[in-house]
């Protein structure tokens, strides 16, 4: 493991305005990822990515045969981190032996995995731990790969360095010479630049795409500099943060399968991904809805169906149709959610112009 240290990473948790992101390191010893924007008073919803070696046999899922270390202690990964039924089995550890990390939420009826503050040790920004790399005298050749990523990229963009975060395991200060680089945007405007930018540099052969799948050939979000895979996500700026916790309640109605047109996709460049969606088309008898339950959007809580289908192209949906209700208005619209959890059948697939044009 590199050992230079990056001071100055953590941010203090009475200044944390927790997004999606984030991450922060718990008084025991865990490391989650920040879920969204939405949080419910001196809480943060949260995703448990690293399991301390002390706490690994409590966990009934299979790890990743590598391992990490942070500040002297072992860590380890889920090998399938953002699966149904990893998700149930960490839910239902933290139940058992650490009760104060599951929080019942009323308005979605649910358990949901997240801390109280006061269970924070420390929090990391990735726009602080960038600035922070960038600041260290001492860096180590992957440190400096990305920083160079960085700096080429707001350069030929435009955008600001200043909107740019480094998360993951360089953050972490935890990284290996063959880790990879995780880089976030900040606003959705600097995301869109950006994503043309990393394209222009392609066909120049500055940088190349990785597709592992068809939804990496989607998002075009992993790419390769210099032999080192890098990725690159969307977080909201301030001014982006637009509705609050328990400003609505939702209720399940049940699963649905169906194909329809992406109206509006201003938002799914974001975790959670809402689309707007239109035409709606079901593809079983099970997902025939009256027209007061059609759902007026997509939304995914599973990063990977981020940004994988623009404005007018067609989306094919496996997910459980909410029924939501406005709070203070008492106002009733549904939505369609890819990521409840509950099953791994769950997902969005973007249909290809050809297939369309078949049906």
């Amino acid at each position: 493991m590199f050992l230079n240290s990056v001071a100055g990473c953590s941010t203090t948790v009475e200044d944390w305005n927790p997004v999606d992101g984030d991450t922060y390191l718990s008084k025991e010893g865990f490391i989650f990822n920040v879920f969204g924007y939405e949080h419910p008073p001196d809480r943060v919803f949260s995703f448990l990515k690293y399991i301390p070696a002390k706490f690994k046999r409590l966990f009934n899922i299979k790890y990743l045969e590598r391992t990490w270390n942070h500040e002297g202690t072992e860590l380890f990964r889920a090998e399938r981190l953002y699966t149904a039924e990893n998700y149930q089995q960490l839910l239902s550890t933290l139940r058992t032996h650490f009760p104060g990390f599951v929080y019942y939420c009323p308005f979605r009826s649910k358990e949901i995995i997240s801390s109280p503050l006061d269970f924070v040790a420390r929090v990391y920004v990735p726009r602080e731990c960038l600035r922070s790399l960038v600041e260290t005298e001492e860096k180590d050749a992957l440190q400096k790969r990305a920083i160079g990523l960085v700096k080429l990229l707001s350069d030929q963009s435009g955008v600001s360095m200043t909107d740019f975060g480094l998360h993951g395991s360089i953050a972490l200060n935890m990284h290996s010479p063959h880790s990879d680089i995780d880089l976030v945007v900040y606003g959705a405007r600097n995301f869109r630049r950006l994503e043309a930018t990393i394209e222009n540099l392609v066909k120049e052969g500055a940088l190349s795409y990785v597709f592992a799948n068809r939804l990496d050939a989607a998002r075009r979000f992993k790419g390769r500099f210099k032999n080192t895979i890098f990725m690159y996500n969307a977080v909201r700026n301030t001014g982006e943060l637009c509705q609050k916790y328990a400003a609505f309640r939702f209720k399940p109605v049940k699963k649905v399968t169906f194909r329809c047109r992406v109206k509006d996709d201003s938002e799914t460049i974001f975790r959670p991904a809402i689309y707007e969606i239109e035409n709606y088309e079901p593809l079983d008898d099970l997902s025939m809805l009256l027209r007061e339950k059609t759902p007026e959007r997509v939304v995914s809580m599973i990063g990977c169906y981020r940004n994988v289908a623009r404005k007018g192209q067609t989306i094919e949906v496996h997910g459980k149709l909410e029924r939501c209700e406005n709070v203070e208005t008492s106002k009733f619209s549904y939505q369609v959610v890819v990521g409840t959890g509950e099953t791994e059948d769950e997902r969005i697939c973007p249909i290809q112009d050809s297939e369309t044009e078949t049906r």
